[in-house]
């Protein structure tokens, strides 16, 4: 009976420590952002709504920018995530997601009068905005628990943002077949359950850091991979060959163990290892001493920030690598160069991947090669995301190369991919596809690791979100300013019948010439302030920026190892 009661006890007592431990919040982060890429699905629902609603192209155009300007408005989220517990960020992004998305589908279903169109763009605002609340906490919780590793944790997160759209799309066959009106019940209700369950998940951890835990990264990775293998040959087949419910079901199911069996398993064991090592009865009967490791300076930080920390001393910053608060971050010269960076790259990349469906028609492409293109972007994004979270990672730990300068490299890169667009030759769209989705999806970890790393983590909740919005600002200047008026002007040129101008369509190589060729020149311009950057932040990235996450001297302490394959 002892025995039993002690198995007992020990079984409780492993499954409460993997609930509350790093490894477990890592695996409920990955989901957390599988569900965050609904606005990436706008484009597949948005004829529901000229088709069910009514609504003409310059009402879908306002509905597009509000969708955007949601996504990526999150300074406020990130100010209420210094202050705000986690269950409660995650409950906002449920409640949030679930009304503006309902609403939205109570409207194509007609089950309520047609709203106005500002309530439509109030709607999907609040819908679009919500994943900031749960996609903030997630990523923030994840870098502080594996501050040494953050490149690589971020590339992983924002890999899983890339496939939430093909993802959502692959269980929502399963579940109601090609309906897309049920595509925006689903987009509700998915999401919020998702936050709903990890409500309670979500928190920071004193940490030992393990032996070989690169390499329970790159077995996420390998899961990560394999996800997106599968979900491209699926979103690719689909259409080409007809499925039948029951091949929807199925494909569902490995979905299902890709996305939520294989990464628990990992986090399983890995939470396993620490319970062990840190479990008293471990202890006594192996007479091993076990030391922690070392927290961040601060013990904790969620809730400690306070209104007086964003306005002292702003003008006596600290060093890089130090927390700032966040008036020294933003007042900064290094946080200038890096939204100026990703103003010009994510801005630039943002705009072609917006104007691709009209690129397509341009070039005189039918409507399943553009999808095609779309799917190739998607796919490159995801391979960009994780490249450059694990290849910065590598180079800035072996080589000490800063991360700014893949920045820069990837800049250079996607100037090709305009270029490629803006003189177009026989398949150049393909290339283009592929360079501008990898450099573009390389982009996003980096800006957030370097942000990370400059000014600290004790505010990294509102600096991040800070970052980011340079992307939708940077993106809006030059659509609206530079691509489509010379779209339009371009269509104007070509126009034979005066009767013709309400519907503005331009076909040729001479649409996107000039306006692609100014995106290349910002993005060049970019990667040239982002070697502005990299020359300052050399010193530092040169030095042992993990010193203060590290573990006490191996002289010190006596760590256990395990054995690997």
């Amino acid at each position: 009976m002892d025995s039993r009661g002690s198995n007992q006890s020990q079984s409780s007592g492993f499954v409460l420590h993997s609930i509350k431990g790093r490894w477990f919040s890592l695996y409920a982060a990955f989901l957390i952002m599988a569900g965050s890429g609904t606005v990436y699905l706008f484009g597949t629902y948005s004829t529901e709504l000229i088709v069910s609603i009514g609504y003409d192209q310059s009402e879908l155009r306002k509905l597009t920018f509000y969708k955007d300007f949601g996504s990526n408005f999150a300074v406020l989220n990130g100010l209420l995530a210094e202050i705000a517990p986690s269950w409660l960020l995650l409950l906002l992004s449920a409640g949030m997601n679930f009304w503006g998305y309902f609403m939205i589908w109570l409207a194509v279903t007609k089950k309520i009068a047609k709203p106005e169109i500002w309530q439509m763009c109030f709607f999907i605002f609040i819908g679009a905005n919500a994943p900031n609340f749960s996609g903030t906490r997630a990523i923030v919780t994840s870098v502080r628990n594996f501050p040494e590793s953050r490149g690589v944790v971020l590339g992983l997160l924002k890999s899983y943002i890339g496939l939430s759209g093909p993802i959502i799309s692959l269980l929502h066959w399963a579940l109601y077949g090609k309906d897309l009106k049920s595509l925006i019940l689903f987009i509700a209700w998915f999401p919020a359950f998702l936050d709903i369950v990890f409500m309670l998940t979500f928190r920071e951890k004193k940490f030992t850091r393990q032996p070989q835990e690169m390499r329970v990264f790159y077995h996420y990775l390998y899961v990560s991979i394999g996800m997106a293998m599968f979900v491209m040959v699926m979103t690719i087949s689909e259409r080409h060959v007809k499925f039948s419910s029951v091949s929807y079901v199925g494909s569902a199911m490995v979905v299902f163990v890709f996305l939520f069996i294989l990464p628990l398993l990992i986090s399983l064991r890995e939470e396993h290892f620490d319970w062990t090592i840190n479990n008293p009865y471990f202890k006594t009967n192996n007479n091993i001493e076990i030391s922690r490791g070392i927290q961040s300076k601060e013990n904790g930080y969620v809730g400690e920030s306070r209104i007086s920390s964003f306005f002292n001393n702003i003008w006596n910053k600290p060093g890089r690598g130090e927390d700032h608060t966040v008036l020294q971050a933003i007042l900064s010269t290094d946080m200038m160069y890096l939204f100026l960076t990703t103003a010009c790259g994510l801005g630039a990349g943002l705009t072609a991947i917006n104007n691709l469906k009209q690129i397509g028609e341009a070039l005189g492409y039918p409507t399943e090669t553009i999808q095609a293109f779309a799917s190739l972007m998607n796919i490159w994004n995801y391979v960009g995301r994780v490249y450059s979270g694990f290849v910065s990672e590598y180079l800035l730990r072996k080589y000490k190369i800063p991360r700014p300068a893949m920045l820069t490299f990837m800049l250079a890169l996607s100037s090709v991919g305009y270029i490629l667009i803006a003189f177009p030759f026989h398949g150049s769209i393909y290339l283009a596809c592929v360079i501008i989705g990898f450099s573009y999806g390389s982009q996003l970890p980096l800006v957030n690791a370097i942000i990370s790393e400059l000014f600290g983590l004790k505010h990294y909740s509102t600096l991040f979100n800070c970052g980011q919005f340079a992307s939708p600002l940077g993106a809006y200047i030059l659509n609206v300013k530079i691509v489509q008026p010379n779209y339009q002007r371009m269509a104007e040129s070509l126009i034979m019948d005066e009767t013709s101008v309400e519907n503005l369509i331009c076909s040729g190589e001479v649409c996107f010439k000039d306006s692609f060729t100014v995106l290349a020149s910002v993005a060049i311009l970019g990667g040239f302030i982002s070697q502005i950057l990299m020359e300052r932040t050399r010193k530092f990235y040169e030095g042992d920026i993990y010193k203060k996450f590290r573990d006490p001297p191996a002289e010190e302490q006596t760590s256990p190892t395990r054995e690997t394959s």
